[in-house]
């Protein structure tokens, strides 16, 4: 029964590596620059990337200025963040950060 359980998380887990790898594989390169850009100025996080977009949306004061279209990158944002959350994981760690 043991040796069942293992096997049946080991297929789990690289079932879990298998969509993590494609999710990751499909990103568009908007999408990258947002997980380099939560990497490298926002700490790894996403909520003060999307309040600094929201922040410009409605003129107050914000730490960067994206080139692409706000409320595309929010969404972007969100559908990512959501893939981690549901994969528990951080896609800074996969996506190449150069």
């Amino acid at each position: 029964m043991a040796q069942l359980d293992k096997d049946n998380t080991t297929r789990a887990e690289a079932d879990n590596d298998r969509a993590i790898r494609g999710y990751v594989d499909q990103l568009a390169d908007e999408h990258r620059m947002l997980v380099v850009l939560k990497s490298q100025l926002y700490g790894g996080a996403w909520s003060p990337m999307v309040d600094d977009l929201k922040n410009r949306l409605e003129g107050k004061p914000y730490i960067f200025k994206l080139v692409n279209r706000i409320n595309d990158d929010i969404e972007r944002i969100e559908a990512m963040k959501a893939f981690e959350q549901e994969h528990g994981i951080d896609l800074c760690d996969y996506v190449g950060l150069d």
